[in-house]
């Protein structure tokens, strides 16, 4: 029995880990790798193994660095079943067909430029088609349930308390007379966040696959996340500017509206006008609606409430659903906050917000998510100017804040706290430390080290090892 890294190595984008028992493949997660455009591309598209060859695949959460290459894979010959929650499922639905659309839009704009100058036109990594058969192969498991992807392998999936529906993975491996329990931590979510339930903790093991994204910072408490808010908000009304959210459409966005609608019930939020302006968000939220069984108790109680029966709605909100009224937000003046995709600023509706609002100094842009390296709300972040936004310098005047307290991954003490817990429930040989920066890596693996794990390793890309 071995694994092999094939994504999320040493890095944060596209998780990819392959389990051999010897007469079966199965992999954890089919992740986009996410980067510079070019080398992205070509990285995706070229899987470093034989797609014919994996003989199932166990999903942990429906983000696209988790999710986004799937139909790559099918693609490319994967003929097995795909197994997730329910609400992952329903999520890939939506997540995969507007990366399909992102990816022939795209292609489709470059092609113009190269079919003039003569060239050879790009073809998508994917289409629509593809999702479809992707969509064809999901298996879906209920938390606590166990199942067989493959013969020799037993497993169960824990809610990870990160999105909707995300899981870790425990797998009990068979081979040759040997038995190992792999656990697959996912994306692990942290204690107290609004929506979702706290993390599971899984049943011990031998050996751990572990994210490290923040392994090396702790996070603010979640609960001056909306203090921010409220504070940004609160400067852009002063200013007459924008208040600029880039958001992920899956679970980001949800929890800012929920901050906002908390805000409003208390009295706290002055009246500005809020658009989330991302037609995927507003299909996600849907599925949000559709998918209860994962709410906390606090959401399921406000929910029943008798003020407030619309927890991700209230009266100053609008979700924008077509584009005429997206184009309107660029020539409206301020002030109000605008909630958009992507959430590093690579694609989507953001672009627009940030060319016609972050030029103004009266304008916030506020990140409330993990900005990874080369993106372009990274540069913005680090405090880049000019920055380039459709092939455009553009210079970016408002004032630039972050919300950590937002991220929905757990920070470096509650990482400690999930390893704890998991040592607890039995003795660990071994550590893969992944999805994260190398200097993340490095603290997590010595405050692993001085907790008395002997065996840390943050493995490279394409690096294998016996189980």
């Amino acid at each position: 029995m071995h694994i092999q890294f094939f994504g999320a190595a040493r890095e944060v984008t596209g998780s990819m880990h392959l389990v051999d028992t010897g007469r079966s493949r199965v992999l954890l997660d089919c992740g986009l790798y996410q980067g510079r455009r070019k080398g992205a591309f070509e990285r995706n598209r070229d899987l470093p193994f034989d797609a014919s060859d994996i003989d199932a695949v166990v999903l942990s959460h429906a983000h696209l660095d988790h999710a986004g290459n799937l139909p790559s894979l099918v693609r490319s010959g994967f003929r097995g079943r795909i197994w997730t929650t329910s609400a992952s499922a329903d999520l890939c639905r939506h997540m995969l067909m507007d990366s399909a659309h992102i990816q022939v839009n795209d292609v489709k704009y470059v092609n113009k430029r190269r079919k003039k100058q003569g060239r050879k036109p790009f073809e998508p990594l994917y289409e629509p088609e593809h999702v479809e058969a992707v969509l064809e192969r999901f298996r879906t498991v209920d938390y606590g349930e166990t199942f067989d992807p493959v013969p020799g392998a037993r497993a169960r999936l824990e809610d990870a308390g990160h999105i909707l529906g995300s899981a870790s993975v425990t797998v009990d491996l068979s081979a040759g007379g040997r038995e190992r329990r792999l656990v697959f931590s996912g994306d692990i979510g942290r204690k107290g966040l609004p929506i979702l339930r706290d993390p599971v903790m899984p049943p011990g093991a031998d050996v751990v696959i572990m994210e490290s994204t923040y392994g090396d910072r702790v996070h603010e408490p979640a609960s001056k996340a909306k203090h921010r808010l409220r504070a940004c908000a609160d400067r852009v009304c002063r200013e007459g500017g924008y208040l600029i959210i880039p958001a992920f459409s899956l679970g980001r966005t949800q929890e800012v509206v929920y901050s906002l609608n908390q805000l409003w019930e208390a009295g706290e939020l002055p009246r500005v006008p809020v658009w989330v302006d991302s037609p995927l968000a507003v299909r996600v939220t849907d599925v949000f609606n559709e998918h209860r069984e994962c709410w906390d108790a606090e959401m399921l109680e406000t929910l029943h409430s008798d003020h407030d029966r619309d927890p991700l709605g209230f009266e100053t909100l609008t979700y924008v659903r077509d584009v005429e009224q997206s184009k309107a937000l660029n020539h409206r003046k301020g002030p109000g906050v605008i909630i958009s995709a992507s959430g590093m600023c690579e694609a989507g509706r953001i672009l627009h917000h940030l060319r016609n609002h972050a030029t103004h100094p009266g304008s916030t842009v506020l990140f409330v998510g993990y900005q990874a390296e080369h993106t372009l709300g990274r540069k913005i972040l680090d405090g880049r100017n000019p920055v380039r936004i459709y092939g455009q310098d553009v210079e970016i005047l408002a004032a630039v804040e972050r919300a950590d307290s937002y991220s929905a991954h757990a920070g470096r003490d509650e990482l400690l706290a999930w390893s704890d817990g998991v040592r607890e429930a039995g003795h660990v040989d071994r550590w893969f430390l992944v999805h994260g920066e190398r200097e993340s890596q490095e603290s997590l693996a010595g405050a692993l080290g001085e907790r008395g794990a002997a065996d840390v390793v943050a493995p490279e890309r394409l690096q294998k090892f016996e189980l």
